[in-house]
């Protein structure tokens, strides 16, 4: 199991992963954002929404390397976290 940080709306260090997981209808998707530095944009991908296991997949192939950083999880309201997803601290 992954462990995840909650995101609480302060933008961490410049390259952590942000997933955020909202309502599509009936089901639940989200998307993966790359914290760039200040004075640029944040980088969204990919541009379409997905299941939260395969976002999580994503993030997890995106922050391996020399510079790990943690992966946080923003939750939609009304939105509760699944364990199966591995644990939210």
């Amino acid at each position: 199991m992954h462990t995840y940080h909650r995101y609480h709306g302060t933008d961490p260090a410049p390259g952590a992963l942000i997933i955020k997981l909202y309502h599509s209808g009936d089901q639940i998707r989200g998307f993966i954002r790359k914290v760039a530095e200040p004075s640029e944009d944040d980088m969204i991908f990919p541009g379409e929404e997905m299941e939260p296991e395969a976002a999580f997949r994503m993030a997890e192939n995106k922050s391996r390397g020399p510079e790990q950083h943690p992966i946080y999880v923003e939750l939609a309201e009304g939105l509760e976290w699944n364990p199966a997803w591995g644990t939210l601290i």
